[in-house]
């Protein structure tokens, strides 16, 4: 590898740390986020030991996240002319790599919380209607919140669908769904 002009690199490294702490905080590995920064700021790719070099990760940790990665189709292997070991690159599409994390990940995530909500709902309807006295007003308080999770889910799943199909998005069924949540807790609106 060639010699690396250190202000160039420093930033780099800024860089491919704060992608890093984006990833960990959308529940990634920290390093998975580094290693694909550092492979999206380049301009030719990289071999493993290149990116563990200047990363400071072993060649075991370098294995596990370029797998990782190429699995979530955000690297990829590519071939050099005239070199043995194998080079990757980034994917270079954002879009395409937050779309896929969400219609893979987020949206199934936010369906199956809804289908526990609606299951819980249909339960706590029999249990309310035969609840009395302070288990009534019990049951009914958490029936109501219960049916404020199930809105929030179905609200958020139609949101994702919208992103993903490019349709327009409007936040106020977020605002709404907030709104009834308040309402339920006994709190007035826009507190």
């Amino acid at each position: 590898m060639a010699a690396l002009d250190p202000a160039v690199e420093a930033q780099v490294l800024k860089v491919a740390d704060a992608v890093g702490a984006l990833m960990e905080a959308w529940g990634f590995k920290r390093n998975m986020g580094r290693v694909w920064a550092m492979l999206y700021l380049e301009q030719t790719p990289l071999s493993a030991a290149d990116i563990g070099e200047r990363l400071m990760l072993s060649t075991g940790a370098m294995s596990m996240l370029l797998t990782e990665l190429q699995q979530w189709s955000v690297v990829k292997k590519t071939w050099v002319p005239g070199e043995r070991r194998d080079f990757y690159e980034a994917e270079t599409s954002i879009w395409k790599m937050v779309s896929r994390v969400l219609r893979e990940r987020e949206l199934p995530w936010i369906r199956d919380a809804a289908e526990h909500f609606a299951a819980a709902d249909a339960v706590l309807a029999v249990a309310t209607a035969g609840a009395s006295g302070d288990d009534t007003t019990r049951a009914q308080g958490i029936a109501a919140k219960v049916a404020g999770l199930s809105q929030l889910a179905n609200v958020g799943a139609h949101l994702i669908e919208n992103i993903l199909s490019g349709e327009s998005v409007d936040a106020l069924p977020i605002k709404t769904v907030g709104e009834l949540a308040k309402a339920v807790a006994g709190k007035p609106p826009g507190t």
